[in-house]
């Protein structure tokens, strides 16, 4: 029978996004900014485009699938969110768990693969996942109940990362039911009203998953699933498909 591990690394392989492609219309913006852009999305099956529209608003993103326009946000907000910060905004404060700092051009990119390298091979193809991570935990805090499961590696993240932990403390005063699971590197006080862990086997090790089940079916499920490739390099998906959300919930319940 599969681990926990190779179920998880199952559930990225599956995901099968359409030909997309995020563009950038009417940029008045200076050609550094299109750069950052294209290299951040440099070797994942998101192309990064720019066209001239008229009668249409300067400095928009538009993500396209196939031919169709699926979502649209403010080249600002792309830059705010992804472009011109690091992940220490999102670790250090709170502020990045706020919903209107993820543009709807990264948040639909669900189901599309990224394999993505942190500091110091990139300072920016990380931090998609974490605006992802921030933006389901967003929401399971915006719902205020149901199940809400996170996976850090090393339970010591939430002593080390201020903004990490004051995330999980304002989603612990919620209805919600809240997991965090890790290697048993540190001890969660008992102030944060959270269900703790902790394990050493691979899926402990090398998987980084935030998995938000509602109270509600009718409320959007939300899975973000990503494993560690090598040193600080990932594969990773992101799901609001309810039926994938609860094989996701169902393998960290038996497996961990």
């Amino acid at each position: 029978m599969a681990n926990a591990a190779e179920r998880l690394r199952a559930i990225v392989e599956e995901s099968d996004a359409s030909e997309q492609s995020l563009v950038v219309v009417n940029r008045t913006e200076v050609d550094p900014i299109q750069r950052l852009l294209a290299t951040t999305f440099d070797e994942q099956s998101v192309d990064v485009a720019e066209a001239d529209v008229p009668n249409t608003e300067d400095d928009m993103v538009l993500l396209v699938r196939d031919g169709e326009i699926v979502a649209s946000s403010s080249l600002q907000s792309v830059m705010d969110a992804c472009l011109l910060v690091n992940s220490d905004l999102y670790r250090s404060g709170a502020g990045g768990i706020e919903r209107s700092r993820a543009p709807s051009v990264i948040t639909e990119l669900d189901e599309t693969v990224f394999e993505l390298r942190g500091f110091p091979a990139s300072a920016k193809e990380k931090l998609i996942l974490v605006l992802i991570s921030r933006f389901i935990e967003g929401g399971a805090l915006d719902h205020g109940s149901g199940v809400l499961r996170a996976t850090f590696q090393k339970l010591s993240r939430l002593g080390t990362e201020s903004g990490t932990r004051e995330v999980y403390r304002r989603l612990s005063e919620t209805d919600l039911e809240v997991h965090v699971y890790g290697v048993d590197d540190w001890t969660v006080p008992a102030a944060l009203d959270v269900e703790t862990h902790a394990g050493s086997h691979r899926g402990y090790r090398d998987s980084w998953c935030v998995m938000f089940r509602p109270s509600e079916d009718a409320v959007r499920h939300a899975a973000l699933v990503a494993l560690e490739t090598g040193p600080n390099e990932w594969v990773g998906t992101w799901t609001y498909d309810a039926g994938k959300v609860r094989r996701i919930d169902e393998i960290l319940v038996d497996g961990f």
